[in-house]
């Protein structure tokens, strides 16, 4: 499963692009919002430290500003992927981005059949909100189950890129499932690396080797 980083902060991206934890960036109007940057100057930075996707969101609502936008953004690097609302004028800017052999991420997604669509437009990448779910008392989870199982049943290529990602339950979830990617802030892909065991049996070991007095340096 690959791990895409939901942030437009970039000392965050470079911490885990480190690690090898970065197949990938996630960005959106709010996340560009909170950097206090501008949309183009950002996005060229973020590709030119993460070699994967790099999903840039368009700001118009109708398919004719949408390719415009589209068609600019990926003057950007050779690694953006446009990110477009499933909407059907972001559903006609998938199908001719796509078709001009665009990277294209179609975002938004609350049901399969909104998947099933995004996927005949040619979408790379589709995303389904897991969180966003859960906040109305809905199986988050389930979608991303339904989705993965009918783009096998019928060989779409367009590969399911969790979304709204809240905890690593979410991604642990995600991984049984088969979702292809993940995206989350890195805080929750931090936290992934957290156990009390781990932590206690660390203290003990620590606590014994003291005890003999020993030191390797």
């Amino acid at each position: 499963m690959k791990f895409f980083v939901d942030t437009a902060e970039i000392d965050q991206i470079k911490e885990l692009n480190d690690l090898g934890m970065v197949d990938g960036v996630t960005t959106n109007p709010s996340l560009i919002m909170k950097s206090g940057r501008d949309i183009i100057e950002v996005t060229k930075e973020i590709c030119s430290i993460v070699s994967g996707p790099v999903s840039a969101e368009v700001t118009a609502t109708d398919a004719e500003t949408m390719i415009a936008e589209g068609r600019k953004l990926v003057k950007i690097a050779d690694n953006i992927t446009v990110k477009v609302p499933l909407t059907w004028d972001g559903l006609k800017a998938c199908k001719t981005l796509s078709g001009e052999g665009h990277m294209v991420n179609v975002t938004l997604c609350f049901s399969t059949n909104q998947a099933i669509l995004a996927a005949k437009a040619g979408a790379t990448f589709i995303s389904p909100f897991v969180g966003r779910l859960d906040d109305i008392n809905l199986d988050g989870m389930d979608l991303i189950e339904d989705i993965r199982m009918v783009y096998d049943n019928y060989g779409f290529e367009t590969q399911v890129l969790a979304a709204s990602i809240r905890t690593t339950n979410h991604i642990t979830d995600c991984a049984r499932v088969g979702a292809d990617v993940i995206t989350a802030p890195p805080a929750v892909i931090k936290s992934m690396i957290n156990h009390p065991l781990t932590d206690k049996g660390l203290a003990a070991f620590l606590e014994d080797i003291k005890k003999t007095g020993q030191k390797i340096l």
